[in-house]
């Protein structure tokens, strides 16, 4: 899927990516790995889909098979070690894969990852999904966001809250027109015992679950706006609270971070993301044609 990405046609010819500095990439100067075990078969790299400050994802390949594997956070940071923030984001990720396993609306979880004989503590495999990022140029079914709801409805009918659909790269349209969620990363899911002991972990849950109803209601009114043809006004009117909080001091650090890495050299002016290695898939242009022709060379190029 990688190998067909393209930079944003506004880009200039001879535009060259700003690859970010070692403390800055989950896995320091290192890429993912060229060959991984998983489920005692041994996959090659084919394409890196990502590497940011908090996880580098690849896509792997094995006799015609695709899955993904993303490696979390290991690179230390001011002298403190990454290692226990990638093998804790790998579990979580794990846990809300395994959680929403038999739903039909994200990647199945594969067994543990292997390089060079270790068991890889801070990496999680998926099944691979062949689809676009979420987007203007992606034609969408007349039912997608109709299934797209019921995908988060029952996300919140398993008590988790998904967190991360303000990103539209999270969504995944596949090649079967149906919405898969593929990131979850930042999805919050306590116990059910715990939510029935403590209240304010099912309150904080119930709110969050409310953000994604809202920024799922976003998405729908940006991308169909003949379905769900709202104003801005009545948008707003729709807006919980603690999304009106998490912007109040949120927005300030992001801007902050922005000028951070535009400072260091990473981003452009602004500290817009396009100017790196890697920016975000959203931001990226492929059609289904190239998805195809990107699959069928990889499943070639393995089992030439």
């Amino acid at each position: 899927m990688a190998a067909v990405l393209r930079i944003l046609d506004q880009q200039p010819a001879d535009f060259t990516p700003r690859v970010r500095p070692a403390w800055l990439r989950a896995l320091g100067d290192d890429d993912p790995p060229l060959e991984i075990v998983v489920e005692r078969t041994t996959f090659r790299r084919l394409e890196i889909f990502k590497h940011d400050s908090w996880a580098a994802t690849a896509l792997y390949s094995a006799r015609g098979r695709l899955i993904v594997a993303k490696f979390n956070r290991r690179q230390s940071l001011l002298g403190l070690s990454g290692a226990w923030v990638g093998r804790r984001l790998a579990r979580r990720e794990a846990k809300f894969l395994r959680r929403l396993a038999t739903s039909g609306f994200v990647p199945q979880l594969l067994g543990p990852v292997f390089v060079a004989g270790n068991r890889a503590r801070h990496a999680v495999a998926r099944t691979y999904i062949e689809g676009s990022p979420l987007g203007r140029d992606v034609p969408l079914r007349d039912d997608f966001f109709a299934r797209l709801r019921t995908a988060v409805n029952e996300i919140h009918r398993r008590g988790i809250a998904y967190v991360d659909l303000h990103k539209r790269e999270n969504v995944l349209v596949g090649r079967d027109g149906r919405p898969y969620l593929i990131d979850y990363q930042a999805s919050f899911g306590p116990s059910a015992a715990l939510v029935g002991a403590v209240p304010f972990v099912a309150w904080f849950l119930g709110i969050l679950q409310r953000m994604d109803l809202y920024h799922l209601t976003k998405l729908h009114r940006k991308f169909r706006p003949d379905q769900c043809p709202l104003s801005r006004e009545e948008l707003a009117a729709l807006r919980p609270g603690f999304v009106r909080l998490h912007r109040f001091f949120a927005q300030p650090l992001r801007t902050a971070r922005r000028r951070l890495l535009n400072w260091i050299g990473v981003r452009g002016a602004g500290g817009r993301a396009e100017s790196e290695q890697f920016t975000e898939a959203a931001l990226r242009r492929q059609t289904p044609s190239e998805l195809s022709a990107a699959t069928d060379r990889a499943r070639f190029e393995r089992a030439a």
